[in-house]
């Protein structure tokens, strides 16, 4: 495979014959850490990719937009021009069977990991349910469930002083992402599902504690009891699934109801299915379930930290969406209507997931031979895109591509760069996130209640410390100012 792509003039570091190139990443990782080449002390720098994936960065510089390396007997394509990532938009490429094998204690085979007709019959049930007209419906519990943060805020003014508070929001965030998705998706409440989402978050950093995606296995002691926390970790997580699942199919059976919400449908989708026996259909709920409670409580809930930090940093950004909201709103009643007319906090959602997407990367692989641009890409190689360095390309973006600049979406993501394909925040082509509607609507409802509820500054004690957790989260949390508006 390496062979076929080096043909084609695509180049790269020259790997160790067992281990590929995997001891020259660590390598390169810890000469970064041990350097802080990236650290900028007082200085908030967004770029952030030298630290995190510094190997990426080094080999970029060295190789260019488009290279080729391996991790053990895994054949990779680096590719993060913007011309091919617009044409990756079209390919028919799958999931990394490699990772998602590795991942599926945490997210078993459901959507955001299976390929082929699995994937297809996901999608078919999961999509209609994030549709644009069913996530409006959705609003009033979105409301619902951000009251007890503005309140909760509230009470810690009033308790140091009645002036300004310090906060730490990351967590907060995480407890009104939990609670939306619940509410909206399951039919039940964040107490019920707390535990689901601290397992859950347990086995993420289980995972990324080892670099799970480019470290060598590890064997003996250490890997049996990694194994083992993580296996118990999976089987305690699918139980208090299963029980909440069971409880949801009892009240089905005692009130019928013509609102069917996410839960109703996974069932009936199981049910239906003449492919799928008891033990099957037990795995499609439960797989879907860890699926939509991980992606929709974490990426959502760490998207929201960065843009209150952001908004923090740029207080005249705060200003616009408060003036804007007295424009639109009934009263600063928020509704459907209302928050489809607020252009700037979307313009400030949009600019903050472009230097901090959730996601680092796009990863794909070539399941038959496939052709993008003039690449001929054997069956077998993993394609990855780093969503961070196509996000700051100043040949897309322009020389401000570090910067924050929202009015760059004034026009929409088709006016914000010159190849707008390029701009992934939510992934790309047929595997693009179905949540993202959600995800954009719960961001706006946030944001906009709390800007029009608080001041807010970065505390002092922030630390700025992106780190990668399976998603790329503030390492220290986001410690803020807040006063009373």
């Amino acid at each position: 495979m390496r062979l076929k792509l080096t043909r084609q003039g695509i180049k790269g570091p020259k790997p160790h014959f067992m281990y590929g190139n995997v001891p020259q990443m660590q390598k390169i990782q810890s000469a970064a850490v041990e350097s802080g080449s990236c650290n900028h002390g007082e200085i908030i720098a967004h770029d952030y990719t030298c630290a995190l994936f510094p190997y990426f960065e080094q080999w970029r510089k060295q190789y260019g937009l488009v290279y080729t390396y391996s991790t053990g007997n895994k054949q990779h394509l680096y590719i993060t021009k913007a011309e091919l990532v617009k044409e990756m938009n079209q390919s028919g490429l799958g999931k990394p069977s490699y990772i998602t094998k590795r991942l599926a204690p945490l997210l078993g085979n459901g959507i955001l990991r299976s390929n082929g007709h699995l994937w297809a019959q996901q999608r078919k049930i999961v999509a209609p349910e994030f549709f644009m007209d069913k996530v409006k419906g959705m609003l009033g519990l979105m409301l619902e469930s951000t009251q007890p943060l503005i309140k909760k805020w509230e009470e810690s003014i009033e308790s140091q002083g009645g002036k300004i508070a310090e906060i730490r929001i990351d967590q907060d965030f995480r407890g009104v992402s939990a609670d939306v998705i619940s509410r909206t998706c399951f039919g039940t409440s964040y107490s019920k599902g707390k535990l689901i989402f601290s397992k859950l978050r347990t086995l993420q950093h289980t995972f990324s504690s080892g670099g799970f995606l480019f470290t060598l296995p590890t064997f003996g002691f250490l890997a049996r009891k990694n194994h083992k926390e993580i296996k118990n970790l999976e089987k305690e997580i699918d139980t208090l699934i299963w029980d909440a699942v069971k409880e949801r199919q009892r009240e089905c059976l005692e009130k019928s109801s013509s609102e069917k919400d996410l839960l109703q449908m996974l069932l009936e989708g199981a049910m239906n299915d003449e492919c799928l026996g008891a033990e099957s259909s037990k795995s499609f709920i439960v797989d879907n379930c860890k699926n939509i409670y991980f992606a929709g409580h974490e990426a959502t809930a760490v998207a929201a930290s960065w843009s209150i930090m952001l908004l923090a940093l740029h207080p005249e950004w705060q200003s616009h969406i408060r003036e804007e909201m007295s424009q639109v709103s009934n009263n600063g009643i928020l509704d459907s209507d209302s928050l489809s007319k607020m252009k700037t906090v979307t313009m400030v959602i949009q600019e903050a997931l472009r230097l901090y997407p959730p996601a680092a990367f796009v990863s794909r692989e070539a399941f038959a031979e496939t052709k993008i641009g003039n690449i001929k890409i054997p069956k077998g190689v993993c394609i990855w895109t780093l969503i961070p360095t196509l996000h700051r390309d100043p040949d897309n973006w322009g020389l401000d591509s570090n910067e924050f600049k929202p009015e760059r979406f004034a026009n929409g993501v088709s006016n914000a760069c010159k190849i707008p394909q390029a701009y992934v925040p939510f992934g790309l082509g047929p595997r693009l996130c179905l949540g993202r509607n959600f995800a954009m609507v719960q961001l706006k409802v946030v944001l906009s209640l709390i800007i029009s509820k608080f001041k807010f500054s970065l505390s002092p004690n922030y630390k700025h410390s992106p780190h990668y957790k399976m998603i790329v989260e503030p390492g220290n949390g986001v410690n803020i100012l807040i006063q009373k508006i």
